[in-house]
């Protein structure tokens, strides 16, 4: 068995897969900011419909 082979194979492959992974982790990343800009519109939309809904609240403690 040519165990420096398997090791040199294991070597070479292992910068495509940090490659591989951290493209999914870029591409999660951003659908995740795309989310979170579409919530920051809906949040300035409902805004513009009713200015001072949610402005302020009461509390009693």
């Amino acid at each position: 068995m040519d165990i420096t082979g398997v090791a040199l194979a294991n070597v070479t492959e292992l910068p495509q897969i940090g490659t591989a992974v951290l493209s999914k982790a870029m591409d999660t990343s951003e659908a995740l900011g795309a989310g979170i800009v579409e919530m920051i519109d809906a949040a300035a939309m409902e805004l513009s419909v009713n200015p001072y809904v949610g402005a302020n609240f009461d509390m009693r403690v």
